[in-house]
């Protein structure tokens, strides 16, 4: 299965290689954060393939009654899972909280206590499939993976529970920029979990 992941910033070049031709074996795109909804709407428009995201910390608050607040025609998959292709899919979005009343912006603590709102679905996707994860897709990094120094893009730590408890095969995010070197890769493996970093957009295959 192939993948267009995008984050965080609307990359004018990837109008142009999605009207073209270029994305025309992706399978599936997931949105990690942070990028209009508009943009979103526009490549599953062209590429006619299933969309699904998770809200960034400068994302709206989700409201299905406003069309403001999705991307129409996709899937918001914040604490929610989706199967495709037998694929098991779970989003976890937002980031840790640097604003006071901020939205989709959570404390340690609260990050945890939405984790924990995932088990139920996790517990019975390994009684009945047999596994719990395949794909997490996040906002935020996890903490000590790709996060940064400044407290704005420090990873949540709920994450990397997720990852444990679940054991995803793969992990995406966004969230974290590259910039000034401050990001020193951009893949890595943690709890036998492949995470990656898609800012701004990678396609990534999944064997």
């Amino acid at each position: 299965m192939k993948i267009l992941a995008v984050s965080d910033q609307i990359v004018e070049r990837v109008y142009t290689l999605a009207s073209n031709g270029h994305f025309d074996n992706v399978d599936l795109i997931f949105g990690c954060g942070d990028l209009p909804y508009n943009y979103l709407e526009y490549l599953e428009t062209v590429l006619c393939v299933p969309l699904f995201y998770v809200p960034g910390n400068h994302d709206p608050k989700f409201n299905p009654q406003d069309a403001r607040s999705r991307a129409e025609g996709g899937s918001n998959l914040d604490l929610q899972f989706a199967y495709c292709d037998n694929y098991i899919i779970g989003g976890f979005g937002g980031s840790v909280c640097y604003q006071t009343n901020a939205v989709n912006q959570y404390s340690q603590t609260e990050a945890y206590w939405r984790a924990f709102r995932m088990l139920p679905r996790l517990l019975w996707n390994r009684i009945t499939k047999g596994r719990a994860l395949d794909i997490l897709i996040t906002h935020s990094p996890a903490f000590g993976i790709h996060d940064d120094t400044d407290r704005a893009h420090q990873g949540l730590k709920a994450i990397n529970w997720l990852i444990k408890i679940a054991k995803p095969r793969y992990m995406l995010h966004g969230h974290t920029h590259f910039y000034r070197n401050n990001i020193s890769e951009s893949e890595s493996i943690y709890e036998q979990t492949k995470i990656i970093n898609v800012y701004p957009y990678k396609v990534i295959e999944i064997d």
